[in-house]
């Protein structure tokens, strides 16, 4: 899942069904997040996974106002 993850470019999401569905998993999507919650590993862009309503959601590693501040610096509009 972290290799999913790491795909995301700069300036772009994908919600937490996507990677469920990119990794083989297309009902996993609170796996996904909870996953994503718990890792630690700045080289995994977590900030760039998002709910798919549009909203942020959580964010271990700040919270969600710090992913939101890390999605405004790479240009995306939430």
């Amino acid at each position: 899942m972290a290799e999913a993850v790491k795909r995301i470019p700069k300036g772009e999401t994908r919600t937490y069904r996507q990677i469920a569905e990119y990794i083989g998993q297309p009902l996993a999507c609170r796996a996904v997040g909870n996953a994503l919650n718990k890792n630690r590993n700045p080289k995994v862009p977590c900030h760039r996974v998002i709910r798919e309503d549009g909203s942020v959601g959580g964010y271990g590693m700040g919270g969600a106002e710090k992913k939101l501040e890390l999605l405004h610096k790479e240009g995306v509009k939430i």
